[in-house]
């Protein structure tokens, strides 16, 4: 796989929840530019990550996403976070020297990383406690997920929490072992690999050839998630509510839940999907070079190869 940086920790050394909260935020949007004075942390929360079902004003969950946000933070920084907001997201920043504490603590977990591109996670990370563990997930999540309503494929009452990773293909594995890590199993990852997103090559066929390069999508059941939670109430809300909503309509239903959503794909007697055409970006520089030129039928074929399995 592509040179990623990696987060370091001390073997041993307990961890803060709300700067494992910050530092999953980071990994999850962060941007770090560094002059021989200061360090600039910014974080990016794309706007339709804070949209619910119950809240579709801009102005009314921006406001109200970023009071969440820092009400965790601003202790731990110690100053007011700045904030820009655009048309399409709102992004975070504080600035402190590089001789600054909080700095030389993010500095050790991230090395010389720049950007959430950047970064993956370190094996220590898993030796956090279980909670430490959680609150590193749920700042990720509060940047880089959102929670909608069932879509067509499943029923109604089956509402899953999305975690889109842009570009980052060791990120994705790195989230979806530290889900594994605290007994979390994820639903299904929507690769960005042509196999994934054109299988039946349709958009390559209509001209077009990069359709398919979009960010990686890890999605897990809502009641599952709710084991990590939003930090952003009204996000948590929504979670509640369609994490009950799932629970309730299996119970109705006289179904098992555990069954159905507390299920690793390892664990599931559902064979392989049908075998899917060879597509011509099989081969693109977008891909990982551990897995460039191969042909997957299955996004757990992918997730075996990259470390996520059993």
């Amino acid at each position: 796989m592509d040179t990623v940086l990696v987060i370091t920790r001390h073997r041993g050394e307990s961890m803060n929840v709300e700067m494992a909260y910050l530092l999953g935020m980071i990994c999850g949007n962060g941007e770090i530019q560094r002059t021989s004075v200061n360090t600039v942390i910014s974080i990016e929360i794309p706007h339709k990550k804070l949209e619910t079902e119950e809240v579709h004003d801009v102005k009314l969950y921006v406001k109200a996403s970023i009071a969440d946000i820092r009400n965790i933070i601003e202790p731990l920084i110690g100053s007011g976070l700045d904030f820009i907001q655009n048309p399409s997201s709102t992004i975070l920043s504080f600035t402190k020297p590089n001789t600054d504490y909080l700095i030389r603590e993010i500095n050790r977990f991230i090395g010389n990383a720049v950007s959430h591109n950047d970064i993956s996670i370190h094996e220590d990370v898993f030796e956090w406690s279980v909670d430490e563990r959680r609150q590193f997930l749920k700042g990720f999540a509060d940047v880089t997920g959102y929670i909608r309503r069932s879509n067509a494929y499943f029923h109604k009452y089956e509402h899953r929490v999305y975690l889109e990773i842009p570009h980052n293909w060791q990120m994705v594995i790195d989230i979806c072992n530290l889900l594994k890590s605290t007994d979390i199993p994820v639903q299904t990852i929507d690769w960005a690999h042509p196999n994934m997103r054109d299988g039946d090559l349709k958009k390559y066929n209509a001209g077009q050839v990069n359709f398919w390069k979009k960010e990686h999508q890890v999605k897990i059941w809502a009641n599952e998630f709710n084991l990590i939670g939003f930090g952003i109430i009204h996000k948590q809300q929504a979670l509640d509510m369609f994490s009950d909503e799932l629970i309730a309509a299996y119970i109705k239903l006289g179904k098992d839940l555990k069954k159905k959503t507390h299920k690793y794909f390892w664990e599931s007697k559902r064979k392989s999907n049908k075998n899917k055409p060879f597509h011509p970006g099989e081969d693109d520089d977008f891909i990982p070079i551990t897995i460039r030129g191969k042909h997957f039928n299955s996004w757990t074929e992918i997730a075996r190869e990259l470390g996520y399995h059993e």
